[in-house]
């Protein structure tokens, strides 16, 4: 086989929803947007509907619907995009739930769909998505008679625990909510990590069910495998790749592995970017091109068949750090071509 083998762990995936619930002890929800952070949302979304999960997050109102064809009519399943204009028939025939961001929204909503259900989603100092307090004070016992499923907001700065803005945003979501008899929702990986001001009634964790950080203590979900091409010999001078952007400083032994940044393997990894070979660490050289990408193994007393950048050495966190970028990234390019193994 000449493309990369994805193994991925769906009973890791709901260990870690099983333990961020363990720490939360409130009703802990899955985010599977992006199609499960690359992983297949349908199956992630199975798993873990197995595992107890009753709560589930998309991004967009179509994610909800193929995740709905996946897990069946039981659980909830809540859109962060809101009602968006030509959204009333998917979110009504798939039974979503908008969690509606603006006037504009909530109006639409209630004229398209009276009595759906919906929640609502404010905005404590990220200027991203929801309503602002000048927006939430007007509309407040409007939508408070609607009777909103849920009351939430989202964290800017929950990767460092240390930052100021989490105690801002924590307050201004207790002052615009105060009194409310809604669940409420704050927090999703980083939050929950912080501790129990931060979990309310609801958490929503999504990078960390998939092996990601900040939750250092989750299991690793996916490994990849990348078949070896072709080995060749470099004398002292050659160079290698696009640009000539490697030289041999030593008769020198260079294998081409099956995958590149088509793959989303990302191009600016290259010049730290390592990999495995039957555990031993070997750096990959040159540039990392459309489906190949060239990796020095001169120090290895068998040329290997196949080399591993994600799994036991190494996790997506440690691939991004390569590319200057986030493990959120990594997973969600995870391309095409890979021959995909979901192990249960």
């Amino acid at each position: 086989m000449s493309t990369a083998t994805l193994n991925i762990d769906l009973e890791a995936i709901a260990d870690n929803w099983r333990a961020l619930a363990s720490i939360a002890q409130v009703e802990t929800a899955a985010v599977v947007k992006a199609n499960g952070y690359g992983l297949d949302a349908g199956r992630v979304g199975k798993h873990l509907a197995a595992a107890g999960a009753r709560q589930f997050f998309v991004a967009v109102a179509e994610e909800g619907v193929a995740l709905r064809r996946a897990i069946g009519s039981g659980p909830s399943i809540s859109v962060f995009s809101g009602h968006m204009a030509g959204d009333a028939d998917i979110i009504s025939g798939a039974h979503l739930t908008p969690i509606l961001n603006s006037v504009d929204q909530m109006l639409r909503h209630v004229e398209a769909l009276p009595g759906h259900p919906f929640g609502l989603q404010l905005d404590t100092g990220m200027n991203r998505l929801g309503m602002e307090p000048a927006e939430w004070s007007a509309l407040r016992d409007i939508a408070l008679a609607q009777n909103p499923t849920l009351i939430m907001s989202h964290l800017a700065c929950a990767d460092d625990p240390s930052h100021p803005m989490n105690e801002i945003q924590r307050a201004a979501f207790d002052d615009m909510t105060h009194g409310l008899d809604v669940p409420r929702s704050l927090s999703a990986t980083g939050g929950i990590l912080m501790g129990a001001n931060y979990h309310y009634d609801m958490v929503r964790p999504g990078i960390g069910l998939y092996g990601g950080l900040p939750f250092a203590d989750a299991k690793p979900v996916v490994t990849l495998d990348i078949p070896v091409i072709q080995v060749r010999e470099v004398a002292v001078g050659e160079t290698v790749g696009y640009s000539n952007a490697w030289t041999a400083k030593v008769p020198s032994k260079v294998a081409t592995i099956s995958a590149g940044y088509a793959d989303g393997l990302i191009r600016s990894m290259g010049a730290k970017a390592i990999v495995h070979a039957d555990g031993v660490a070997v750096p990959v050289i040159g540039r990392v091109s459309m489906d190949l990408i060239t990796v020095d193994v001169t120090t290895l007393a068998k040329m290997p068949e196949s080399v591993q950048l994600l799994g036991t050495h190494q996790t997506v966190e440690d691939v991004a750090e390569f590319a200057g970028t986030i493990g959120y990234e990594i997973l969600t390019n995870l391309g095409a071509r890979y021959n995909r193994i979901w192990q249960t």
